[in-house]
């Protein structure tokens, strides 16, 4: 049986089969599993219902009452056999035997590996207010779709740059903002950076208006760091009002 959404069988007779099987394997490993004696108890009186019921069904004495009565006590079996399996029957403590044991697969520990970002994302910007400019970051138009798992979130770096493009002095490169010397080439040339999820991303320079703060961003997966990171996207700029 999948060990998924569909694990539990269509037939009423394999239910029946499914939830005995149970009930055999937790008369000795309930404590184990840490499942309560309550959740046993109750099992057995569905497993019992369901079992009288479906017998009554299946002879000539059934009536269209015995089908409405068969069909809510299987519901209810279904219910319990679902909520035991989702709170109980985890990986650790059980093992691949445990689960065989109990007419399951095994749930699949083994995690895929996360790509790095293979996407190029690309940035606009505006200046809502003075000192204020907002960035907003999405894939480059035209490329594949992105693998979500891959592209989790964006790292936008940036840096401001003196008026007149003649760069900042050393004192100003070397000081709390780190100004730019030259005008930047890549993503790599820029002095600070802000990791988000978002979509739309607000920076104050309140203090810089005038000068250009230049704009590269990237794709990072949940990993972050060298192994999580995707190729820079194009360069941007804005003039800070």
């Amino acid at each position: 049986m999948a060990n998924n959404s569909d694990w539990l069988p269509g037939r009423r007779a394999d239910q029946i089969t499914l939830a005995k099987c149970w009930l055999t394997v937790l008369a000795t490993k309930a404590t184990a599993w840490k499942v309560p004696e309550t959740e046993v108890t109750e099992l057995t009186g569905l497993t019992g219902d369901a079992q009288s019921i479906f017998n009554k069904a299946m002879s000539a004495d059934r009536t269209q009452a015995i089908t409405a009565q068969c069909r809510a006590a299987f519901e209810k079996l279904t219910s319990k056999l679902r909520f035991i399996k989702s709170h109980y029957f985890l990986a650790p403590p059980l093992t691949i035997p445990d689960f065989a044991l109990l007419l399951l697969d095994a749930p699949d520990t083994t995690k895929s590996p996360v790509p790095p970002p293979t996407g190029f994302p690309v940035g606009t910007v505006r200046n809502p207010g003075p000192g204020v400019v907002e960035v907003y970051a999405g894939p480059m138009e035209g490329q594949p779709p992105l693998d979500p798992r891959s592209n989790y979130g964006f790292r936008i770096y940036f840096g401001v740059m003196p008026p007149g493009g003649g760069g900042a002095s050393v004192e100003a490169a070397t000081g709390a903002k780190r100004e730019l010397m030259k005008i930047p080439a890549t993503g790599d040339d820029l002095s600070h950076s802000r990791w988000t999820r978002r979509r739309k991303e607000r920076f104050d320079f309140h203090g810089d208006a005038g000068k250009t703060v230049y704009f590269c961003i990237r794709y990072e997966n949940s990993k972050g760091g060298e192994e999580g990171e995707g190729p820079w996207g194009p360069m941007f700029s804005a003039i800070v009002t």
